[in-house]
């Protein structure tokens, strides 16, 4: 398992608000109590890309989550894009040409992350969307895939963690969003975790949103993750 030399590297915040004003206030308000923060489609549409570019100025690290997925030219060509932005992660679905291309199109400072199974998806799901795998052996596949071609790391809920892990090694890193402390709502996550349980999973970060977002006190909140976490 990667080390992080700053235990906050840890904690990703999920910015998933409506605008970049809401963002940067919530950013003040968490202070320096986290030092990286993931921006997904609902702030990327709005601002959010150039924020991210900000962010990176100011130290901080940023993950886009972009979940690129399209022809192999135009996932090269994006991630090539992205590359120049600062950001320190950004997801592609885990298809096999599409993680070719990614890799591809990678500069040094980017590390790319696969996307194996969406944490909102369980069996029926993964059934209804015309997958002929459960999603634990879709996730494995996935995951091995990734390995071969030398992905930087994959995003995979808690509960497959451990069996990632088994399948790429110590080297790669893995994310986990569906991360929510002890007593907080699982919302439309289904396969969830809490954060000292993450980390005694293997997982190098975890994602962490409305917990935090939601909080009267986002700082505390994100202060007690990383303590739970180290």
């Amino acid at each position: 398992m990667p080390e992080t030399a700053d235990p906050r590297d840890r904690l990703i915040v999920a910015l998933d608000l409506p605008g970049v004003p809401e963002a940067e206030a919530l950013i003040d308000r968490i202070g320096d109590a986290a030092t990286f923060y993931k921006i997904g489609y609902q702030l990327g549409y709005a601002g959010g890309l150039a924020l991210a570019e900000r962010l990176a100025a100011r130290g901080l690290k940023t993950f886009l989550d972009l979940k690129l997925h399209d022809i192999g030219n135009t996932v090269e060509a994006g991630v090539r894009a992205v590359s120049k932005s600062g950001a320190t992660f950004l997801t592609v679905h885990a298809y096999p040409q599409t993680m070719r291309a990614a890799f591809r199109g990678r500069g040094a400072d980017l590390k790319i992350l696969a996307v194996t199974v969406l944490t909102s998806y369980d069996d029926a799901d993964a059934a209804e969307a015309g997958y002929g795998l459960p999603v634990a052996e879709l996730v494995a596949k996935r995951a091995a895939q990734a390995a071969e071609i030398g992905i930087d790391g994959l995003v995979c809920s808690a509960a497959e963690a451990a069996a990632v892990r088994r399948i790429v090694g110590p080297d790669r890193l893995i994310v986990t969003p569906g991360i929510r402390p002890a007593g907080a709502e699982a919302g439309d996550q289904k396969r969830v975790m809490t954060p000292g349980e993450a980390r005694q999973a293997g997982i190098d970060h975890v994602v962490v949103g409305r917990p935090i977002t939601g909080a009267a006190d986002p700082r505390a909140v994100a202060q007690a993750i990383v303590a739970e976490m180290a």
